[in-house]
């Protein structure tokens, strides 16, 4: 199956958990017919910092040879998965410093009218996750962008992946300790990538049926 969607997916990750929410978005899309590209924003924090946990450390080298993210990829996709751990409620300074880059395609409008949407994770239940997902959608609202949450379609897989409406999202002390719940987030990841591949297809569709009318 093809269709007219092209997805990016960017996200920024520590030791591995957004990647693993991001790879699943990547199948979901890329099953429902999308072209997609994988891109990881680039890492600011200090060599030192990073060697001083090794988690960390394995997990930037392991994803080396992924693309570091790119105004152009945006440019490209006309739909848009971004995703974040959750830092005191907020999005990372990661993916915030290349967001903060984007004031040229928003100017000339290459980044509105196209949907977006969101994942984050966080060790604790109330780490913020919701704050994280709604602090990244102002930066969409800016955009012109149409936001689309995930509500609780799926219900059944949703409930039990945690229910949040706003976005993706994993809780990494649950995970841990039950397959269950991380396995419906994985397929919650996947189902949302569709979804938004799906949308991505009729808004272009749309798009260029105006343009030719």
């Amino acid at each position: 199956m093809h269709t007219d969607a092209r997805i990016a997916v960017i996200y920024y990750s520590a030791t591995g958990t957004v990647h693993r929410l991001a790879q699943a978005f990547v199948d979901g899309a890329a099953d429902a017919g999308a072209e997609v590209r994988l891109r990881r924003v680039a890492e600011l924090a200090p060599e030192h910092v990073i060697d001083a946990k090794p988690q960390w450390r394995a997990h930037l080298d392991a994803t080396g040879d992924i693309p570091v993210a790119t105004l152009d990829d945006l440019r490209w996709a006309n739909g848009y998965a971004f995703g974040t751990p959750t830092r005191f409620g907020n999005i990372c300074s990661q993916l915030r410093q290349f967001l903060d880059t984007t004031t040229g395609p928003w100017q000339a409008e290459e980044l509105a009218d196209k949907p977006a949407t969101g994942f984050t994770a966080s060790y604790e239940e109330h780490g913020g996750q919701e704050a994280t997902l709604l602090s990244l959608y102002q930066t969409f609202h800016h955009w012109g962008s149409i936001i689309l949450p995930t509500g609780y379609l799926n219900y059944d897989t949703a409930h039990v992946a945690g229910g949040n409406p706003y976005g993706v999202s994993q809780v990494e002390s649950r995970a841990s300790r039950d397959p269950e719940y991380a396995r419906a987030v994985l397929e919650t990841a996947c189902f949302q990538g569709a979804r938004l591949t799906r949308m991505a297809a009729a808004l272009a569709a749309a798009r260029a049926g105006s343009k030719l009318g």
